[in-house]
């Protein structure tokens, strides 16, 4: 059977899915100032970063439409999978399901199903993955489907801050705190809830204490980590990523590692020199 694999530009793509037709990134669009920025393949992460720190707004993102996504379902491929940012941080997964919905009202037979992230960036990537792994074992859709859901359960997504000016412009960090933590150098080491929401699990004076609480908490959820897969996305840093990579492999054995540079909503998200990693 053949299969589609349909992701918002919030996950990043690996380089053998930017040729290959099954795969399709639907862009959100980022804006800064009052400029419009489509996250797609013309983003240019450096000129985007420079914006943010020149604009006193905080950058805002918009979801792909309902229509948008209901084109990228509309293909020949007998299963169609999207798969969306955190549903709690983003109306993409509502779009996508409402895209879905048109779709099904044309083509009932249509074997759709739309995957609620609870992540973001190589979050997305991992489950882009998954699905590509259980279509290419030969799985039903409905059996691809309940081993994709299964393994978003198990998900992890943590993520360290250098840069808090977003946090500071988007009402999440007072200016006074933000001071504070930028005078003494705190950075915060962040993680996602079961639900998808974004949450604090610890901070360090210094990018790399950092990094160590990190691998620290990284490690603490690493159950079977054996059988996965350590995805790791940097926004402009990528030594740092390399090092956290390097930390981590001497704690825990994984199947494989995966290195990327953020798309567009990420580096939104992440600010200069944030790193993020899913297991």
């Amino acid at each position: 059977m053949s299969y589609k694999i349909i992701i918002d530009s919030c996950g990043e793509f690996i380089e053998k899915w930017k040729e290959d037709h099954r795969f399709e990134s639907v862009p959100l669009t980022l804006n800064v100032g009052g400029e419009t920025i489509i996250d797609d393949e013309s983003f240019d992460q450096i000129s985007f970063i420079k914006k943010v720190a020149a604009c006193p707004e905080c950058p805002k993102s918009a979801c792909p439409s309902p229509e948008r996504y209901m084109k990228a379902y509309d293909c020949e491929a007998d299963h169609v999978y999207a798969v969306t940012l955190s549903s709690e941080l983003s109306g993409s997964y509502n779009s996508a399901v409402l895209g879905k919905n048109l779709l099904l009202e044309e083509n009932p037979e249509k074997k759709v199903h739309v995957f609620n992230s609870r992540s973001a960036s190589v979050g997305e990537t991992l489950i882009g993955m998954k699905i590509q792994e259980c279509e290419e074992m030969g799985c039903s859709f409905e059996e691809t489907v309940e081993k994709v859901e299964a393994y978003i359960e198990e998900q992890h997504t943590f993520f360290v801050l250098d840069d808090l000016e977003t946090l500071r412009k988007n009402g999440r960090l007072s200016k006074v705190k933000s001071l504070v933590a930028s005078a003494l150098k705190i950075k915060p080491v962040m993680g996602s809830t079961p639900e998808g929401t974004i949450c604090q699990l610890d901070q360090a004076r210094g990018i790399n204490k950092a990094l160590v609480k990190m691998v620290q908490h990284i490690v603490e959820k690493a159950e079977n980590s054996q059988d996965k897969v350590l995805a790791i996305s940097h926004c402009n840093c990528k030594d740092r990523a390399e090092l956290l990579k390097n930390a981590l492999l001497e704690k825990i054995d994984v199947k494989e590692v995966v290195i990327l540079d953020t798309a567009g909503v990420s580096t939104m998200y992440a600010n200069n020199g944030g790193v993020i990693a899913v297991l």
